[in-house]
């Protein structure tokens, strides 16, 4: 319970360490995003002031050419920058355009306006030229405020000609007309002169111009304000840049967070497998060592029976013994000698299985079994050949030889009368192999993996545990056997992995 505690508490902190770096990452990108927005206005700036500093500058009388200012217009646009750029009077209306023509309309603006789309940005601003053209008095000041007109070349000078008086005031443009007689320089036609010397008129309304002409010209050609159109190309791309880092930082955050908790889990499990290693190391040795008492009781049971299995033969042959008691010795020693035949297959299973491999002809091994099995064979009548070609294996040959008893002793016991037994050795992929065929009832299916169990047996004289011997037989010298069906009739008992010897 403490275990699973502890897993879970890690498994919360990783999964609470992911949704910080999480929330750090997100509000690390909306950063970039503003910091690119920021980065964005800023420019925009720097074009309004440029903008500013090209109509302070291109001015005539507080007039400035159409054309000469959609030059300049056209020299600030740039398609991965700045898309378009207009210039606006009162009403909204566009004076003088360049690049693509915004369709924002700024009526009824009161100060700069933004307007987000997903490739570009249109921005509304009022031109400030104040602070740049303030003068040394208050009539000054007001007359700075009023923002430059626009027109086209061929306007400015029709206007600049005063016909009625014929006064060309384009070839005079900083001294003060003429005034009419009877008139004052500081009155004529109600239009205050520039003062001599003062460099470049600022903005205002033209000399030549009346009050009445200048606010009709003012209200239709008067910058008022501009609109601009940047790309939002740059902020797109700094934008999915830094959203690719942020992927791969968690992208990188999870798969640590996923590599801790399974090196967690691979820990609490190592941890859990070497507890279970040590008590089943614990529960092999108490095995052991029941196994080694339960076989040395089993070898001190023999010599008892062996006393009783000779005593109960002494009174089988005694002639004044009434035949009742005679019959019952004789079943006497047959039952003795089944238990004797148990505790000794119970001793070998029990035993451990140290293999000593020398090199071991296969054939003459099995000849000599079968000739120990010869009484058996001729009592049955049981036919035996033995074929393929003769193989020298490494082997114990104790082993080999008790192995091959088993499984021939096995095959005569499950034989009627007459049965037939073949033996095949070969090689199969520089590997030898050995078949033990009978034309027995056979193994049925659900007990072909079953009869190496031990005290498994489908005889009725069986101990159950002949195959398990040699099962463990196979498994100390690595090798492998299997039950098959024959053809036809019977079972094959297949050994395969044997290790050939090298020749010399």
């Amino acid at each position: 319970m403490r275990r699973f505690r502890r897993g879970t508490l890690i498994y919360a902190l990783l999964a609470v360490a992911w949704v910080l770096i999480a929330v750090w990452q997100t509000a690390e990108h909306f950063r970039v995003q503003e910091a690119a927005r920021a980065q964005l206005m800023y420019r925009a700036k720097d074009i309004s002031t440029t903008l500013g500093i090209v109509l302070r500058t291109q001015h005539r009388f507080g007039v400035i050419y159409k054309d000469r200012v959609e030059s300049a217009l056209t020299d600030l646009v740039k398609p991965e920058e700045l898309i378009g750029i207009a210039l606006l009077n009162t009403a909204g209306d566009v004076v003088a355009s360049a690049g693509a023509s915004p369709e924002f309309q700024a009526r009824a603006v009161a100060g700069p306006v933004e307007h987000w789309g997903i490739h570009s940005v249109t921005l509304v601003n009022l031109v400030d030229l104040g602070p740049a053209n303030v003068g040394t008095n208050a009539a000054q000041n007001a007359e700075a405020i009023n923002p430059p007109i626009v027109m086209p070349r061929e306007e400015f000078f029709k206007s600049a000609t005063n016909r009625s008086a014929g006064t060309n005031w384009f070839y005079r443009p900083f001294g003060p007309p003429p005034p009419p007689t009877g008139a004052s320089t500081n009155t004529a036609a109600g239009v205050k002169p520039p003062p001599p010397g003062s460099g470049r008129p600022r903005f205002g309304r033209p000399p030549w111009m009346t009050e009445k002409e200048y606010k009709a010209v003012l209200t239709k050609a008067g910058v008022h304000g501009f609109v601009m159109v940047m790309s939002t190309q740059s902020l797109v791309a700094a934008s999915v840049q830094d959203l690719w880092l942020r992927a791969i930082i968690m992208l990188l955050a999870t798969l640590s967070a996923v590599g801790s908790g399974l090196a967690w889990r691979n820990i609490n499990k190592s941890s859990e497998l070497q507890l279970r290693l040590v008590r089943a190391s614990e529960l092999t040795s108490h095995l052991k060592e029941m196994n080694l008492a339960a076989a040395g009781l089993a070898h001190e049971t023999r010599n008892p029976l062996n006393i009783i299995r000779g005593l109960a033969q002494m009174i089988s042959k005694q002639a004044d013994a009434p035949g009742q008691i005679r019959e019952q010795s004789r079943a006497i020693v047959d039952e003795t000698d089944k238990v004797t035949a148990q505790l000794n297959e119970f001793i070998n299973y029990s035993r451990p299985r140290e293999v000593r491999r020398t090199p071991l002809p296969l054939h003459e091994a099995i000849n000599e079994v079968v000739h120990t099995l010869s009484y058996d064979i001729d009592e049955k009548k049981v036919r035996v050949d033995i074929q393929g070609e003769p193989l020298i294996i490494e082997a114990d040959e104790q082993l080999l030889r008790q192995a091959l008893f088993n499984l021939l002793i096995n095959g005569i016991q499950a034989l009627d009368t007459g049965g037939q037994i073949q033996i095949v050795a070969g090689k199969l992929n520089n590997e030898g192999f050995l078949e033990i065929r009978d034309n027995g009832p056979g193994v049925p299916p659900e007990h072909r993996k079953e009869v190496f169990k031990p005290y498994f047996t489908t005889q009725q004289k069986g101990t159950g545990l002949g195959l398990a011997v040699v099962q463990q037989i196979m498994l100390a010298h690595g090798w492998e056997i299997e039950c098959l069906p024959n053809e036809t009739r019977g079972a094959i008992f297949r050994i395969t992995h044997l290790k050939l010897a090298a020749k010399h």
